[in-house]
């Protein structure tokens, strides 16, 4: 017993052991910083300052890096970053498992939200009639008139997100429908000129075919993705398919170093169990995207109008 003793009084003098209410002890975390990612889009950013925010409510050191949204789990796996809050199963699935598969990353949990990242239309499109027949994709076969723009050279335009999101993908999947006579691909350069493009195109009146995702703050204002034919385990090109399917409607998972558990296990433990909502995420982009706040302060306003969703989390453990 006094051996015991003496081995927590000298653990609490060097900070390596912290007294939990239940009255066991634990590591404290690492003073070393814990690295976040920063990608391209705002629901990823804010949520990004909310986790890191939470991390420093518990004494923790963040440091926050921007990194590309596919190479940043050979980065986790290097131990550059620490982890990655959103990894969009239909996106960025396979460079996750690619990761895990050689070690190093492990899988911290998933969040509540369901995703799906398609194209589609602002449903106002529908609503007008500007390609009857949407949602399927046959209804492409025939309107892309409505959809032409200065740069599409008499064809419809599809605006597709960074081509470092998904690479050649819709292109693909135009060519493998037989589309390419009528309709083009043109890239993003950030979800900004996604967002860009909507406003433009509902004050124009004109139809426009983009990129989009949900959980986004798109959802509220009402938007409708265009049903291609189903996904399954390898139908695309790059996994030997004809590249015809759509996306399918996937996970939110999250990613971790695998040291990350030992070197800050009470942020660790948090990090594994929180989980946001379609709606929770939503909120986040349209604090930047609707609201035009900056991303930080977007995080803040985030926290400090959810305790009661957060706070929670931080007792995790303790």
């Amino acid at each position: 017993m006094k051996q015991v003793s003496k081995t927590i009084l000298a653990a609490v003098a060097t900070g390596c052991l912290l007294l939990s209410a239940t009255g066991v002890t634990r590591a404290a975390d690492s003073t070393s910083p814990i690295v976040i990612p920063i990608h391209n889009w705002s629901s990823q950013v804010v949520m990004a300052y909310v986790i890191g925010g939470i991390f420093e409510s518990i004494g923790d050191n963040v440091e926050y890096v921007s990194a590309d949204s596919q190479a940043v789990y050979e980065s986790i796996r290097n131990g550059d970053v620490t982890i990655s809050h959103e990894v969009w199963q239909s996106t960025f699935g396979k460079s996750f498992y690619n990761a895990m598969a050689k070690g190093g990353v492990i899988d911290a949990g998933t969040h509540e939200a369901t995703t799906l990242e398609e194209m589609g239309v602002p449903t106002w499109v529908v609503e007008k009639g500007l390609c009857p027949g949407l949602p399927s994709w046959e209804a492409l076969k025939d309107c892309h008139a409505n959809f032409a723009t200065p740069d599409s050279g008499g064809k419809g335009r599809w605006l597709e997100g960074p081509q470092s999101w998904h690479g050649d993908l819709m292109p693909e999947r135009v060519a493998a429908l037989g589309l390419s006579d009528k309709w083009v691909v043109k890239f993003a350069g950030g979800a900004d000129a996604l967002w860009a493009e909507l406003a433009s195109a509902k004050k124009e009146g004109r139809g426009t075919v983009i990129f989009n995702w949900t959980p986004n703050f798109t959802d509220a204002d009402g938007f409708t993705f265009i049903e291609f034919p189903e996904y399954y385990d390898g139908c695309r090109k790059a996994d030997g398919g004809d590249g015809k399917c759509g996306s399918p409607k996937g996970w939110l998972k999250k990613a971790a170093n695998y040291k990350f558990p030992k070197s800050h296990p009470h942020a660790y433990t948090i990090f594994s169990q929180l989980s946001f909502t379609t709606e929770q995420i939503g909120q986040m982009a349209a604090l930047v995207d609707v609201d035009k706040m900056d991303h930080k302060e977007a995080g803040k306003k985030w926290l400090a109008d959810n305790e009661k969703i957060w706070k929670p989390w931080t007792q995790a453990g303790m």
